[in-house]
């Protein structure tokens, strides 16, 4: 894989794949989504991989969220196919892989950055760490899984907090909610990371892959699609181009509900 937005390496039978644009708090342009989709692709279809971890360049973020300057003039039906082309090449390509993923989130994971995280099978944070769906304040909605995942994974009543309120959560309240499986000092999320895939490994692969077909099965609805929908119809809005204005030129926002 020839990248430029990322950093793979293969490592006695693990993929880690890290996000590289540091400057731009690893935010998902469409470049970079094009580089994990064709990672995933990679780690599903080679025999040596048995595990893949992702995260993010530096200490300070994950992944900030998407590139918003790339689609701040989307129209619906743009929004629309952009979470569509994003679910089916990247997050739900990294729900229904073969082989397991981890999130490995060393700073911020917000919007899509949480979103991704939430498309791998298990996350570890750094104590630092903090993770949202700011989306709302942008006049949007989360549009690559977030409404559905962090439902399925905090429950119905805090995944609405969250999302309505655009509030971001510390690391150790998200491993209480149920959002990560293990908080550690930033200097040891790629090893615990490493640890877990390390165990996996000693296992049957074809049971491991299907394992993770099994529980993902049950989690399958028309939410997705709900989400994917409703995502575009926010790029018609008066809000969303207030919200982007305000996010460019650092202002806060003025809603007037149109």
């Amino acid at each position: 894989m020839t990248d430029q937005n990322l950093i793979t390496a293969v490592r006695e039978n693990i993929l880690y794949i890290t996000i590289n644009r540091e400057k731009a708090l690893n935010a998902l342009n469409k470049a970079t989504l094009a580089e994990l989709a064709e990672a995933i692709t990679f780690a599903n279809t080679t025999d040596e991989v048995r595990g893949v971890i992702i995260t993010g360049s530096g200490e300070k973020a994950f992944v900030a969220g998407a590139d918003i300057k790339e689609f701040s003039d989307y129209t619906g039906a743009q929004g629309e196919e952009l979470a569509r082309k994003g679910h089916e090449l990247v997050f739900n390509a990294i729900e229904n892989a073969k082989k397991p993923f981890i999130a490995a989130i060393n700073g911020f994971a917000l919007g899509g950055g949480l979103e991704l995280a939430m498309a791998c099978h298990i996350r570890v944070a750094a104590e630092s760490a903090k993770l949202g769906l700011p989306e709302v304040s942008l006049g949007l909605i989360p549009g690559y899984g977030g409404t559905q995942r962090l439902t399925q994974l905090v429950g119905k009543g805090k995944a609405i907090e969250m999302i309505i309120t655009a509030n971001p959560i510390t690391a150790h309240e998200a491993e209480k909610i149920g959002l990560v499986n293990y908080v550690v000092p930033q200097s040891d999320v790629i090893a615990k990371a490493t640890e877990i895939l390390n165990f996996v490994k000693k296992r049957a692969p074809l049971a491991v892959s299907a394992a993770l077909k099994a529980v993902v099965a049950s989690l399958n609805n028309e939410g997705y699609q709900v989400e994917t929908t409703l995502f575009g119809e926010c790029f018609e809005t008066e809000d969303f181009k207030e919200g982007v204005a305000a996010f460019v030129n650092k202002r806060p926002s003025v809603f007037l509900g149109k």
